[in-house]
């Protein structure tokens, strides 16, 4: 499609602006150091996301538990983890520290230039399942450079569901149409595409490791496909 349309873009954070496995397992190997402890932080990492985050977000949009706050489901599937992987002797305060570690996610390399670059022409925001506060933090902490923040916690639902994309729309006043999806999961981008928003596709193959960069998405279906943000800055002329 032609970019001249478009004139915001909002992205999906976890994965594809920021690599929360490493992020997680490097702030594990430092709890390890400090602690004793000895954990494989990726099989943690990967459960933390799967189980307290995937599935706990499945739970709430089937309708078998009430939405919640992101914080509220990582920290209760924290609390179990901690057990599981027979972690024990860190304080309350240190547990609370250690569930905020989705508040202090390393962007990819090219996240910070690319988003730069994109601010430069274009309105430019995540639309994330993250709460308001943790995308705040991690703006902060990782130098993003968001216009403004689009937290799933302001519809009080969460992606897929048609009322996050529409409400972006609407909050920055501007039809489905003018507002740019962009993210590394196919899933979130059909539904976008669903409801009338462009789509971008931005692989990132490392999303889960290097052991496991599992087969490239067909990008065929959407208008844009990238390398990294950069390579999308270029392409739609900023």
């Amino acid at each position: 499609m032609p970019s001249d349309a478009i004139q915001a873009l909002v992205f999906d954070v976890f994965g594809t602006v920021v690599d929360w496995r490493g992020s997680v397992i490097r702030e594990g190997e430092a709890l390890s150091r400090a602690k004793g402890l000895a954990v494989d932080w990726g099989t943690f990492a990967d459960a933390w996301r799967s189980e307290g985050y995937h599935q706990a977000i499945a739970r709430t949009r089937s309708g078998d538990e009430p939405w919640e706050r992101v914080d509220v489901l990582h920290r209760r599937k924290l609390d179990e983890l901690l057990v599981r992987h027979g972690i024990s002797g860190l304080s309350e305060a240190e547990i609370a520290d250690f569930n905020r570690v989705w508040h202090r996610l390393t962007p990819w390399p090219d996240a910070v230039p690319g988003l730069t670059r994109l601010k430069s022409r274009f309105v430019i925001s995540p639309l994330s399942n993250g709460d308001f506060a943790l995308l705040t933090e991690m703006a902060k902490h990782a130098g993003l450079p968001w216009d403004c923040i689009l937290s799933a916690e302001l519809f009080g639902a969460f992606k897929p569901d048609p009322r996050t994309y529409l409400g972006a729309a609407k909050l920055l006043d501007l039809a489905p149409g003018q507002v740019l999806m962009v993210a590394a999961h196919v899933g979130d981008l059909r539904a976008a595409r669903s409801l009338g928003l462009p789509t971008a596709l931005i692989p990132r193959p490392r999303e889960h490791g290097p052991a496991h960069p599992g087969e490239p998405p067909d990008g065929s279906e959407f208008d844009f496909v990238a390398e990294g943000f950069e390579d999308l800055a270029r392409q739609l002329g900023a």
